[in-house]
């Protein structure tokens, strides 16, 4: 049976190009039809959780003239770290990796960014943060999950200008757009559909940067919970990858964002620039707003918000965006 091969968005600065994936069992597990509805939008949904992935499959990076080899995890997962010789161009380009079934090559294009020269990054997470996503009712999350299709999920009002204004915040020629990532407790099983959500509702083009890949229906049931370290790690990495940036941290009180953010700022005292928390129920979190006053206490801006109209109000005060 033919492999698939899914690759991710990756990214480099003026040493590293880091580029991902994943390579599968054929299946339709990937064919996710955005715009079917109810029982149709389930059986799409569930399909991208029974996948079936191929450990120790060879996969082949072409970068700089070279082909360069290495295999994927036990989880298919596949990921090149390589040393950059010539500098890379600033902004999106393409990159191609290759997998090798009976003789014939499978092979396929990604892209990755190296930021522009500038001073700021944005990090941000997706549930409840930009898409409402329910988190804090498990059964609510999974039915919207299952029977709303790409076009009946919903957007928080004025994210979209506020991100906007964030990603050219700073910037002369608005081409050069500032670089995002949005690291979430999702899975890679929702990679595609993530994607194209942002580019329906014109959110910056962004890295993702997604939990382990799951395997059955069960895994589905639990999708976005459990350990949240994966994010502090793969947060921590981008700001010691960029470490010339200042960042904004953008987040949610449903799960466990304020206190990561919070222990960020204290390993990134002069990297943090501001840091925003949606409020997700009808009250503020006692312990959210003690992580918030702390994080103000070490002299970052702070933003505890009910609606994004509060969070740009904020962003023009603390001169973030005009």
């Amino acid at each position: 049976m033919k492999p698939t091969l899914k690759l991710y968005r990756g990214y480099a600065n003026d040493q590293e190009f880091i580029v991902f994936g994943h390579v599968f069992k054929e299946s339709k597990a990937g064919n996710y039809e955005f715009e079917k509805k109810r029982f149709k939008n389930a059986k799409s949904v569930l399909r991208m959780f029974l996948i079936k992935t191929i450990p120790n499959a060879d996969v082949y990076l072409e970068h700089d003239g070279k082909r360069i080899h290495t295999k994927t995890m036990d989880d298919g997962y596949f990921k090149f770290c390589i040393p950059v010789k010539d500098e890379l161009k600033h902004g999106w380009a393409d990159y191609y990796v290759s997998t090798f079934h009976e003789g014939e090559e499978i092979r396929e294009k990604g892209t990755y960014i190296r930021p522009y020269e500038g001073d700021l990054g944005f990090i941000s997470d997706i549930d409840d943060t930009f898409l409402v996503s329910h988190t804090r009712n498990l059964f609510k999350k999974i039915y919207i999950l299952l029977w709303k299709n790409i076009n009946d999920r919903k957007i928080f009002e004025d994210v979209v200008p506020h991100y906007r204004a964030l990603s050219t915040a700073g910037r002369n020629n608005k081409n050069e757009l500032n670089a995002f990532f949005y690291v979430s407790s999702s899975e890679w099983n929702l990679y595609k559909f993530i994607v194209k959500f942002t580019e329906k509702h014109d959110l910056p083009r962004a890295v993702l940067l997604l939990k382990d890949i799951k395997d059955s229906l069960m895994d589905f049931f639990v999708t976005g919970r459990g350990n949240h370290n994966h994010k502090f790690d793969k947060i921590k990495h981008i700001l010691e990858f960029y470490p010339h940036l200042q960042y904004t941290l953008l987040g949610d009180d449903s799960q466990h964002d304020p206190f990561l953010y919070e222990n960020i700022c204290k390993i990134f005292p002069v990297t943090i620039k501001a840091v925003y928390i949606r409020q997700t129920g009808r009250s503020k979190k006692e312990k959210a707003v003690a992580a918030i006053k702390n994080i103000e206490s070490m002299g970052v801006a702070a933003c505890y918000f009910k609606d994004s109209s509060d969070a740009i109000a904020h962003s023009k005060k603390i001169g973030l965006i005009s």
